[in-house]
């Protein structure tokens, strides 16, 4: 399993509003809801990483 980026979540937040102006006339709210949880965790300040013993 893969951890996921900060990229990948900024990259998912623009298919996401590309998909939303393509197709207005459909029913957004889950996509605006995931959005809105997108958008905390990249405003979210990072946890500094601890060092791993060698």
């Amino acid at each position: 399993m893969q951890a996921v980026t900060e990229g990948d979540r900024r990259k998912e937040v623009r298919i996401l509003l590309d998909q939303i102006q393509a197709h207005p006339e459909r029913d957004w709210t889950a996509a605006r809801q995931r959005l809105a949880t997108l958008n905390k965790l990249i405003a979210a300040p990072r946890k500094p990483s601890r060092s791993q013993p060698h």
